[in-house]
């Protein structure tokens, strides 16, 4: 239930019929992995925290480095040299104490990437490589977790959400896992908001989804093009050879 805290807290999601005080306990209820605490894990773990998510469990095995600093808003100059799970978990518990927050310093692996999604309700990838971003959605599809994607490089970002339970397509189906791309922050850039678009995407689909407020556009790929300021929809077919979520599935 609700206190009077939390009353006082969440009173602006509590004014919205479409979230009202059932989806608010919804939220504190909810359990949300975040894997990934860079530009878009640091913006959707801040919202969420901030929306009363009641646990969130932070991923990451990077250290902050001066060059995140103009995209990663959790942390500041202090941070530099320090886990970023464990950055963001303080700064969290500073953003919002009421709410329960677990740090991974470590990258999760392929054993305990399956135990912590199957124990979520839904999963955020924050993640800059194909490896990682293969391995969550192989683990969310096996899991039937629902997944959020987001991705950014140089004025341009990606937003896919996924539901296992559904018909569309997995993220196996929109990249092969060889189709690493050879451009990345680190060597192509990337303008700091940009990120920022498409962090607050996931943490605006997180809420609705776990409030059941709107609908969340499952099996859609968006495109973002920060240059003109437009917005792209791809629907995303199944591939029914996928070994992740076709007809015959490897388990």
């Amino acid at each position: 239930m609700l206190n009077d805290q939390d009353f006082m807290r969440y009173s602006r999601h509590l004014m919205l019929e479409d979230i009202e005080e059932a989806g608010q306990q919804r939220l504190k209820q909810a359990k949300v992995l975040i894997i990934g605490l860079g530009g878009l894990g640091s913006v959707a773990a801040h919202y969420l925290a901030g929306a009363g998510v009641g646990k969130l469990l932070l991923a990451d095995g990077d250290k902050v480095d001066v060059t995140n600093l103009h995209r990663q808003p959790l942390f500041d100059s202090f941070s530099i040299g320090y886990n970023k799970a464990e950055q963001a978990k303080r700064r969290l518990a500073c953003i919002n104490p009421h709410i329960d927050i677990e740090a991974f310093e470590q990258n999760l692996d392929a054993s305990n990437l399956a135990v912590q999604i199957s124990h979520c309700q839904l999963v955020l990838d924050c993640t800059d490589n194909m490896a990682s971003r293969q391995a969550i959605n192989a683990a969310c599809y096996q899991a039937g977790v629902p997944l959020l994607v987001g991705a950014a490089i140089r004025f341009e970002g990606q937003f896919l959400a996924l539901e296992p339970a559904q018909s569309h397509g997995c993220y196996r189906c929109l990249y092969h896992p060889e189709q690493s791309p050879p451009m990345n922050c680190a060597n192509s850039g990337v303008v700091g908001p940009v990120v920022g678009i498409v962090g607050l995407m996931q943490a605006l689909e997180a809420i609705k989804y776990l409030t059941g407020a709107g609908n969340v556009p499952f099996g859609q790929l968006k495109l973002f093009d920060a240059k003109v300021h437009q917005w792209q929809s791809l629907g995303l077919n199944k591939d029914p050879h996928c070994p992740v979520c076709g007809d015959q599935p490897c388990n």
